[in-house]
């Protein structure tokens, strides 16, 4: 499979659904992280939906090697918002092992996150199979809360 790129929609719509966010208003299971740029040091903002599982909040990168994905690992931690509440995480990166099982969930629990998959080209059908399958190209984050003064 060739390299994916974002389709060209992708960052004004993101651009949107964070002004939409900071107006207050949230946005059905969408959030917003924020961490660190890796270059820069610059607070970069990405829209994403997480999702719940066994007890903790996961998110799935849409595309092998985004940027935002980068910056997170490298970062550690952000700050997860909805609307005007947030709160401080750890972002930790899963391994593909640990991946495999959150895939699978994600390919039933995030609709809007399958459709965008379907989409670009990642998957065909957006089967728990095949979501697994991309453990070893996608990175899974899990957020952990920290306490407000970290």
């Amino acid at each position: 499979m060739s390299e994916l790129r974002p389709p060209r929609y992708l960052k004004p719509m993101n651009k949107f659904m964070m002004a939409v966010q900071k107006l207050g208003i949230p946005t059905g299971p969408a959030m917003v992280l924020t961490v660190p740029g890796r270059k820069s040091g610059r607070p970069r903002s990405t829209p994403m939906t997480p999702f719940d599982y066994r007890g903790g909040l996961y998110v799935v990168a849409g595309y092998p090697g985004a940027d935002w994905a980068r910056n997170a690992r490298a970062a550690g931690v952000g700050t997860l918002s909805r609307g005007r509440r947030s709160r401080r995480v750890a972002v930790v990166a899963l391994t593909a092992e640990e991946a495999r099982p959150v895939l699978r969930v994600f390919a039933t629990k995030v609709p809007v996150g399958v459709a965008f998959a379907k989409r670009s080209g990642l998957v065909r059908d957006g089967t728990p199979e095949e979501f697994e399958a991309l453990a070893d190209r996608l990175t899974v984050f899990r957020f952990d809360p920290l306490p407000a003064s970290c």
